[in-house]
């Protein structure tokens, strides 16, 4: 199962790259991010943190954050 997450969050980050609205980019590799999150928790023992796909986790629950905060945030334009 949490390799079609992996996957799933791959067409996510790639679709994102097709778009042209930057807001929709954001929201879609935001969906990526967290799917690679969930792939980098469950591709192992969930139960076990240290077979926690860390260098995967970290930077997406980071971008996610990120895109978050842009989404949030209202336009000065």
């Amino acid at each position: 199962m949490a390799e079609y997450i992996g996957y799933l969050a791959s067409v996510f980050i790639v679709g994102g790259f097709l778009l042209k609205n930057l807001r929709t980019i954001r929201f879609i590799n935001m969906f990526g991010c967290i799917c690679f999150v969930i792939y980098g928790i469950f591709l192992n023992d969930y139960r076990d943190f240290e077979q926690w796909l860390w260098p995967v986790i970290i930077p997406n629950a980071i971008l996610s954050f990120v895109q978050i905060y842009y989404l949030s945030k209202k336009s000065t334009s």
